[in-house]
């Protein structure tokens, strides 16, 4: 089997490797003003007036962002972010797979540790975890 011809086919077929599913059926419309609004306001509430529940009531409990400017990718080495992307999608579906943690890639085009850092921290109460991924060492070492 060429993986390198089977990827390339795959990859085309499924436009890339990771996708996002709602956990919630919106088969009707209580069950779209539950998933959304009005019903969602209590979850702000609930979440507004105790942050911690942030963990509970949203993806933040299980997500990871993979966050990369696709500077040191193994094996490739600065490719950028656009071409880090795929990368990024596998480590994605890697943290589904075995450890059922939704990873959510991010390329970003950032030339500096501080466009880095000023990224995650912009992004980071999305997500329960940051993880740096594919970055130039003298980069990640100060992240």
């Amino acid at each position: 089997m060429n993986y390198f011809e089977e990827s390339l086919i795959n990859h085309k077929k499924t436009a890339g490797k990771w996708e996002i599913k709602s956990k919630f059926p919106l088969k009707n419309k209580d069950d779209l003003s539950i998933a959304y609004t009005p019903g969602v306001a209590s979850v702000c509430n609930e979440i507004k007036n105790n942050s911690n529940t942030m963990y509970d009531l949203s993806m933040k409990g299980n997500s990871v962002a993979i966050v990369s400017d696709g500077s040191a990718v193994l094996g490739l080495g600065d490719i950028g972010p656009k071409a880090a992307l795929p990368v990024m999608e596998g480590k994605a579906i890697l943290f589904k797979e075995f450890a059922g943690i939704d990873g959510i890639p991010i390329v970003i085009n950032a030339h500096s540790i501080d466009d880095i850092v000023t990224t995650v921290k912009t992004v980071a109460p999305t997500f329960g975890g940051i993880n740096p991924e594919d970055i130039k060492t003298h980069k990640c070492v100060n992240l």
